[in-house]
């Protein structure tokens, strides 16, 4: 394989990294203005992706970050760079698949973590700059959303307690747009950053370009049209769970925790943190379910969530290990064909497998149905038992699968 060949496939799988943040972070933006009603699904994402892309070029610093404040540079190498990017892939079409609002973020610097270690140890990473960049950060910006929303929801409920939940909800929708739309431009201005630094990253290591080289403009052009056209897709399945899963939500409460994520996010792309816009989004939103009174948040789906932002950059780290492990096994030029084709067909599985139970703009505002839990299945099945022992019939046990929504 020639090093332009192999920068190629390298700049297309950071693309295509690019595509599943768009579809995966939609919901980030546009999931309380669906839940609402304020914005028809296919409009949600439409405005969501083209102000995504006019947030892509407002700013580079946390694609400075990713570039060179994380690993190594000196010790990264195509194949590295290659493995990485599985790796957040991966973890992102998996999350998706199973509509949980993961960090694209944090899959994407735990991939690349991942490579570096298994190529050159911990001494290729930088880990002043990981902690402080983005484990510090993942910590902290869900605490601070959480707080933040709570605040934002509790006084838009005060100054509004004595309007009528009609005029609420003409006024609140309104300003739900103005909001999602500023969410939008922020995510842009965070995320679409991430694969231009890791372009840049791949770029310096193939000697394109000198180790102090700012992002090419093509570069800044690419990243923000391959987003675009993946937060058009949609990404339904995270969208319902972060518009239904967490908390019912009406207008006001929308509103608040939009304008809460904009303003966490933003400021975080300002200090150059590689801060996740899912934390900041879904902390947003469990504070304006905490600061809204009879309002309640389910806490059984926030806790799979929690556990699933536990473990994305451990998880996404041993992936990007093993991708880099099999481009070394199988050595030479053939190395690098092995992992994309792998990665080519774990993509195609996870999408075929999605078929199975499509959640797209026609069902994505249905009912939330929470998944029993084991001892409401077993009590049921006891009961039906009983009662078709009593009409001799047929015995019939539910499966959780079915109860899910």
């Amino acid at each position: 394989m020639t090093e332009p060949l192999l920068l190629g496939i390298v700049v297309a799988t950071a693309l295509a990294f690019d595509f599943t943040n768009g579809f995966h972070d939609t919901g980030n933006a546009m999931a309380t203005s669906i839940a609402t009603r304020a914005l028809k699904p296919k409009q949600a994402v439409l405005l969501s992706a083209t102000l995504n892309m006019v947030g892509a070029f407002l700013s580079l610093t946390v694609a400075a970050t990713i570039a060179k404040g994380i690993v190594d540079s000196g010790v990264v190498t195509l194949e590295i760079v290659l493995a990485g990017l599985a790796g957040g892939i991966i973890w992102n079409l998996v999350t998706w698949l199973f509509g949980i609002p993961s960090s694209s973020s944090h899959a994407l610097v735990g991939g690349v973590v991942g490579a570096v270690l298994a190529a050159a140890g911990t001494g290729g990473v930088l880990w002043a700059g990981l902690v402080a960049k983005v484990l510090l950060p993942a910590l902290i910006a869900p605490l601070v959303a959480i707080l933040v929303g709570t605040v934002a929801t509790a006084l838009v409920a005060r100054i509004t307690r004595d309007v009528p939940q009609d005029t609420n909800d003409r006024m609140f929708r309104w300003g739900q747009i103005g909001s999602a739309s500023l969410v939008s431009l922020a995510h842009g201005t965070n995320d679409a950053q991430k694969s231009m630094g890791i372009i840049l990253l791949a770029l310096i290591a193939a000697g394109a370009v000198p180790s102090d080289s700012s992002v090419p403009f093509w570069v800044i052009v690419s990243c923000a049209l391959a987003m675009a056209l993946g937060t058009y897709t949609g990404g339904w399945r995270v969208i319902r769970t972060l518009g239904k899963g967490l908390v019912e939500l009406e207008s006001r409460q929308g509103m608040a925790a939009e304008t809460s994520s904009a303003a966490v996010i933003l400021l975080s792309s300002h200090f150059g943190y590689s801060l996740s816009t899912t934390h900041v989004a879904t902390g947003s939103i469990m504070g304006s379910g905490v600061g809204m009174k009879g309002a309640s948040v389910r806490w059984s789906v926030a806790g799979r969530m929690f556990m699933a932002w536990l473990i994305t950059v451990p998880a996404a780290a041993t992936v990007g290990a093993l991708a880099y492990g099999l481009d070394r096994l199988v050595g030479g030029t053939a190395g690098s064909y092995v992992v994309f084709g792998v990665l080519l067909a774990i993509a195609a599985f996870i999408w075929w497998w999605s078929r199975r139970k499509p959640v797209g703009h026609h069902n994505v505002n249905d009912d939330w149905e929470p998944v029993a839990d084991a001892e409401a299945i077993l009590a049921e099945a006891v009961v039906d038992h009983e009662l078709s022992e009593a009409a001799d019939g047929p015995v019939t046990v539910p499966d959780a699968r079915e109860r899910e929504s």
